[in-house]
């Protein structure tokens, strides 16, 4: 058994893309999401208690310097996989938008727990899941 101290949820999730305004495009465009802070290298999204970063792929190889303190390098590649929460009663008004803009359904699940995830990708090819309660016992 572990003797780690507890941990909460996650606050933030990072995609590294190759070009940020396309990207930009797509999340605020497409999803509706509006950028808290945004710069050449980034831009982050609130999504209720976490954020969404999306990092220009290459821009973090150097360690960042704040005046609270320092961010060390990291950066990404390869097609990602996240989801974001939606009510069940969203799930078709979001196959809706999403076909009203051009978005191709990749996939689609309905899980044993009663969720339901619609699967799209984002520009950059990450694979975003539009999920409703149901899929974990936690969600």
């Amino acid at each position: 058994m572990s003797t780690a101290p507890p941990l909460g949820s996650v606050v933030e999730t990072g995609l590294y893309v190759e070009d940020l305004d396309r990207a930009a495009g797509f999340y605020e465009g497409v999803l509706g999401l509006s950028p808290m802070l945004a710069d050449e290298r980034f831009r982050s999204y609130p999504l209720e208690r976490t954020v969404l970063l999306l990092f220009k792929r290459g821009t973090a190889l150097e360690t960042i310097h704040l005046p609270g303190g320092t961010i060390p390098p990291h950066d990404g590649a390869g097609r990602l996989h996240f989801a974001l929460s939606v009510a069940a009663s969203e799930i078709e008004p979001w196959r809706a938008h999403l076909a009203h803009h051009g978005v191709a359904i990749e996939g689609e699940t309905r899980w044993p727990k009663g969720g339901h995830s619609l699967y799209v990708r984002d520009p950059d090819g990450h694979l975003l899941e539009l999920v409703s309660p149901g899929v974990w016992a936690n969600y």
